[in-house]
């Protein structure tokens, strides 16, 4: 963990890479350091997927709105400091991708981090293992 999920309307598709903000999102998190200098996420298990939403109302409906929420969620331990810098550094990268749309059309973007005590949470994987040291 952490996974930051990206709910969007489709009709965004056709005027951002979303694979690239996946992309950026992803490194944003694994650039995150902790008071220490040390990495709070581990790479393998960081995760950032987007989906589309093909059917949406926003607002009052008179324009083509549009609209992204970015849900970061993530297990509890890390400090306040460390919760504030990926916050801000995933604000800013979110900010900086969409900066001409934010100019050019009308578009809101949510970003929310949750972090709580699973009731039930099992991990399967073959990707951890890939970034063990030692």
């Amino acid at each position: 963990m952490p996974h930051l999920v990206i709910l969007y309307t489709r009709n965004l598709d056709a005027e951002t890479d979303m694979k690239g903000l996946c992309r950026s999102l992803c490194d944003t998190l694994l650039d995150v350091r902790d008071e220490q200098d040390g990495q709070p996420f581990p790479t393998g298990g960081t995760r950032v997927l987007a989906f589309a939403s093909d059917h949406h109302a926003i607002a009052d409906g008179r324009h083509d709105y549009a609209f992204v929420y970015l849900n970061l969620r993530m297990a509890r331990g890390r400090s306040e400091a460390v919760k504030k810098a990926t916050g801000e550094a995933l604000s800013a990268a979110a900010r900086a991708h969409f900066g001409k749309l934010l100019d050019q059309r009308y578009i809101g973007i949510t970003l929310q981090i949750d972090e709580g005590q699973e009731v039930y949470d099992v991990k399967h994987s073959s990707i951890h293992p890939l970034f063990r040291k030692g």
